[in-house]
């Protein structure tokens, strides 16, 4: 469905045509509502992730690289929906809604941290620098899921969904992005590979109810994400 939004008006707001406009009110909230756990609500102790396997993966800052491209991937499949393909926007933000209120759910009940962060860099160079300065602006609180790996897994799935991107090289494109930005998120140590874990799960729930569930329940609004293929008639 293309929507001509230079129809839109506020009294257009309730209508097919733009109701999916409501779907964005959710950002300004989460915004806030992680906000507060970040910055304003005092917790005694947190939980730190950690496991075993966190040691054997080195530091390496040249993952840098595909942890940034996750804004872009991210950002721009909401943004790209949000004008050229209404139905994929639709569902993304649906799967946006579920796993992230999940995950606001789990920092609010299970307060967690990650201690991984090298104190001294192996390196000195410009992607080292950064760095630096990026542990100052990002804290190391509220890691687990990784917010990282769900975002990155919700651009892949409206990437599959839009109708823009049906090609079978789109979708290994938007798989390897997704992996690399996954696995970007332990080599430059601002998760733990639980983190990584944890938020496999969430996506598949959020896959399911957002596009498998619609499919089994006969609804048509909501097309599948994988497509069988029709078998030819032989009459």
């Amino acid at each position: 469905m293309d929507v001509n939004y230079r129809n839109f008006r506020f009294n257009k707001l309730n209508t097919p045509e733009f109701r999916h406009i409501y779907l964005l009110l959710f950002w300004p909230i989460y915004g806030l509502v992680f906000f507060y756990l970040e910055r304003i609500r005092p917790v005694e102790a947190y939980h730190v992730m950690y496991c075993s396997l966190d040691n054997h993966i080195p530091f390496c800052e040249w993952f840098v690289f595909p942890y940034l491209l996750w804004f872009l991937f991210f950002g721009g499949m909401v943004v790209f929906t949000f004008f050229a393909d209404v139905k994929a926007f639709k569902r993304m933000m649906k799967f946006i809604i579920i796993t992230h209120a999940i995950s606001i759910f789990i920092f609010f009940v299970f307060p967690n941290c990650q201690e991984l962060r090298p104190t001294v860099f192996p390196r000195d160079n410009f992607l080292t620098r950064f760095m630096a300065g990026f542990y100052e602006f990002d804290t190391s609180t509220n890691v687990c899921p990784s917010l990282h790996v769900v975002g990155s897994v919700a651009a892949l799935f409206a990437g599959w969904d839009s109708k823009r991107f049906s090609t079978r090289g789109w979708k290994i494109i938007f798989a390897v992005i997704t992996f690399f930005i996954s696995i970007s998120t332990v080599f430059l140590k601002q998760h733990s590979v639980l983190d990584i874990l944890v938020a496999i799960p969430i996506c598949v729930l959020g896959y399911w109810l957002v596009y498998r569930l619609p499919e089994a329940n006969g609804n048509e609004a909501d097309a599948p994400l994988f497509k069988k293929k029709k078998e030819r008639s032989t009459v």
